[in-house]
């Protein structure tokens, strides 16, 4: 019923930038909350940074200051931009959608930083 799709991974030096977007599309809730979660190989997957509808922003730790979460509601769309990449940050970053009690996740875009 939710389709989440995410572009804008790939391969950058440290200090580097990227943007993330996502694009939701199917029956989707005006009410919900967006975000961006990313899972590293071994370590289990941690919220990035998070949007509700309304604007509340809530970011990991370890990303304040430096990766910036926005949102498009006429667009149903999310974005991340990630500023002063680390080789720390390298994931799979994975796109989410709250509907009350319902989570939906894109496939995935892998993001790697080399030093």
């Amino acid at each position: 019923q939710v389709q989440l799709v995410e572009s804008g991974g790939g391969l950058v030096q440290a200090g580097g930038s990227l943007r993330l977007s996502c694009a939701a599309s199917g029956s989707i809730f005006s009410v919900t909350t967006m975000g961006w979660y990313r899972q590293a190989p071994g370590k289990q997957r941690e919220l990035v940074a998070a949007i509700t509808s309304g604007g509340r922003i809530n970011y990991a730790d370890s990303v304040k200051g430096r990766f910036t979460i926005s949102r498009d509601n006429a667009k149903n769309s999310v974005y991340l931009q990630m500023n002063s990449l680390k080789p720390e940050d390298t994931a799979v970053y994975y796109c989410n959608l709250r509907v009350v009690l319902i989570d939906y996740w894109g496939q995935g875009t892998q993001v790697t930083v080399s030093s």
